[in-house]
């Protein structure tokens, strides 16, 4: 009984040591755990930028901290400690983390805004980690468990990677398996495709050797490069075509951020852009139009090509083009027609079909079945093309259901875009074989953007417009826009390329159209004044050194091309048709050798909107889906753009 006594006296005790120990925790862990969420709550009371540069601060300490046990081998326990673990996990590549972590730092530092990219990063930062292990890994020859075994190879996470994959696929397997996560890493890290990737090799070899790292300080370069190179466009066919394109497989669609530009608000009360006057949104009743000239003190910096949005690249074939072939197989089969589909090509919007007639079938037996072929693929845009240029074949275009998209950014980004130096070279898409399309404004000289609406003008013009801000810079080429609609150029206000405040008053645009009338006449003036019959041999001459200035101005200046973007003409149209069909025909006809090209756009293609004279005069057309027949022959003089895809 005494035994029993003592035993609950003592689980008495026990027990109450224990809940005393547990009041002890419990306050401790309640009062540390009021302080965090007192710290935390306070934390979100701070300003992002704060709390991103804290990450930063935290980031840069890890980096010091891993440094101090790889690199500086402390002798204390701390140094001890991180060695141990650093090499214990990753092996060798211990002695890259503190760079790693340097970098991470700076990089949130540096460009703040791309946190979106964390994610993108780290996935491809675990990539790299783990292929990287292994290959250190197998290629150290450490097989064992023991401590110096893991820390001269690539930590336990290599032995725990590479151990089970040499096992499965023989070290023969495992490091070509592994090189390719590698190389996926890096491709994921640095945000590009491995169309991208092949682009970028070709253009090694292009470049002399110069790589892939100077591509945008090629760009950068181009200004202070023009000095040296010349566009001789009087050397060449007045129209000779100004469409760039090359070969390529990728297929994506316009997808423009132009709120990403680095430029800075253009008041009408600061400093003037030109030396002499400019025009105001005010006033342009009597301008007096000078040699259009930045400020000594005016810099700009092209854009940065990542600004601009990129997307995966298209695919080259997909469930929906073997639906459409099993179905024109089908077809032929019921119209007992000897025809077979041999190959496709796909585009972003439209895939077209070659079709080859066996012997002593009539194309006729194809073109006749358009409208059955529409039928079986349930698409009412059906084109015949009898026969595909160059091939012995028929081709049946018909849209995609699955449509991919074209990145501008891809397009500036390629071959042809960096092989053409011209700063009026834009990016218009991708044709219906997959090859890259550019143009150059100057050599159209003028263009006519014309279709119904929602047809795709809108994206047209804003990419003609991102194209000149990421290529150009404002002593290259300056731009009048002329937006009635008030909505579709307003994300460019305040671009250092822009004259005047984008216009959106018609009267005040037809008064703008007079001033661009009277500007060609001054370049005209001065071209005669010296002897030369176009904007480039001047220019050509004045960096020469070998033109005197007029008027006396200090030093002769080149002039920069001049674009002038109407969104839609036909609002001019309405309020001033006899001014702005004058001033539109008189540039039209003499202004290309004065460097001025125009661009307008109109979802009316009627013959009221788009006179006689301007379509005399606009040699170069762009059709979009048109609403008729009648519409499509206003714009190509032809029909066919009835039956585009919007």
């Amino acid at each position: 009984m005494a035994k029993r006594k003592n035993k609950s006296k003592t689980a008495g005790v026990f027990t109450t040591i224990l809940a005393f120990l547990a009041f002890i925790w419990r306050g401790i862990s309640g009062a540390f755990g009021y302080v965090i969420r007192f710290i935390f709550r306070g934390a979100k009371d701070l300003d992002e930028t704060h709390r991103r540069d804290g990450f930063a601060f935290l980031l840069l300490i890890f980096a010091l901290l891993s440094a101090a046990g790889t690199w500086l081998a402390i002798d204390n326990l701390f140094g001890h400690a991180m060695h141990s673990f650093l090499f214990g996990a990753v092996g060798k590549l211990a002695n890259i983390v503190p760079v790693i972590f340097l970098y991470l730092s700076y990089r949130i530092f540096r460009v703040p805004d791309k946190s979106k990219d964390t994610g993108r990063i780290t996935i491809g930062a675990l990539l790299l980690l783990i292929s990287a292990t292994a290959l250190v890994h197998i290629f150290n020859g450490s097989v064992g468990t023991d401590s110096t075994a893991i820390r001269s190879g690539g930590g336990w996470v290599g032995y725990g990677v590479s151990k089970p994959l040499v096992a499965l696929v023989t070290e023969l397997l495992a490091i070509p398996i592994l090189v390719i996560l590698f190389i996926f890493g890096v491709l994921i890290i640095t945000k590009t495709s491995v169309a991208q990737m092949m682009r970028n090799l070709i253009s090694v070899f292009k470049f002399g050797g110069r790589g892939i790292g100077k591509v945008k300080a090629i760009r950068e370069s181009r200004a202070s490069k023009n000095a040296a190179q010349e566009f001789e466009i009087n050397d060449t066919p007045p129209f000779e075509t100004p469409l760039v394109q090359e070969f390529s497989t990728a297929a994506e669609e316009f997808s423009v951020e132009p709120e990403d530009f680095p430029v800075e608000p253009m008041m009408e009360n600061t400093t003037p852009l030109t030396k002499s006057t400019t025009i105001s949104s005010a006033s342009t009743s009597k301008p007096r139009p000078q040699q259009l000239l930045l400020s000594s003190d005016t810099k700009y910096e092209l854009p940065d090509p990542e600004s601009l949005r990129t997307i995966p690249a298209g695919k080259g074939k997909t469930k929906a083009n073997d639906a459409v072939i099993a179905a024109l197989t089908q077809l032929f089969n019921q119209f007992e027609v000897d025809a077979e589909v041999t190959g496709f090509m796909r585009g972003p919007t439209v895939t077209r079909y070659e079709v080859e007639l066996g012997s002593g079938v009539k194309v006729e037996a194809i073109s006749a079945l358009s409208k059955n072929i529409a039928y079986a693929v349930a698409s009412a845009d059906v084109r015949i093309l009898s026969p595909i240029p160059g091939k012995s074949a028929i081709g049946v275009e018909i849209p995609n259901s699955d449509r991919e998209l074209v990145a501008l950014s891809d397009l500036l980004n390629s071959n042809v875009a960096f092989e053409e130096k011209h700063p009026l070279v834009v990016g218009l898409g991708k044709d219906v074989e997959g090859s890259v399309i550019c143009a150059n404004l100057a050599k159209m000289p003028h263009i006519l953007i014309a279709g119904a609406t929602g047809a795709g003008k809108s994206s047209c013009i804003n990419s003609l417009v991102t194209s000149i801000l990421m290529r150009s810079t404002p002593s290259e080429v300056r731009m009048i826009l002329i937006d009635p609609k008030r909505v579709e150029l307003a994300a460019y206000a305040g671009v250092p390329h822009l004259i005047t405040p984008i216009v959106t008053n018609p009267k005040k645009a037809a008064e703008v159209l007079q001033w661009v009338v009277k500007e060609m006449e001054v370049r005209y003036d001065s071209l005669h004044a010296h002897g030369f019959r176009h904007i480039d041999d001047y220019n050509k001459a004045v960096k020469a050194g070998k033109v005197k200035a007029l008027n006396d101005q200090d030093n002769a200046e080149p002039y920069p091309y001049l674009l002038v973007v109407v969104d839609e003409l036909a609002d001019l149209m309405m309020v001033a048709p006899r001014d702005v069909e004058d001033a539109v025909v008189r540039i039209t006809q003499l202004a290309r050798a004065a460097g001025i090209h125009l661009v307008i756009a109109t979802q009316r293609p009627s013959v009221d909107v788009v006179t006689g004279l301007i379509k005399a005069n606009v040699p170069s057309r762009l059709a979009f889906a048109t609403a008729s027949l009648a519409d499509s022959r206003v714009i190509l003089d032809q029909a066919g753009a009835e039956k585009l895809v919007g």
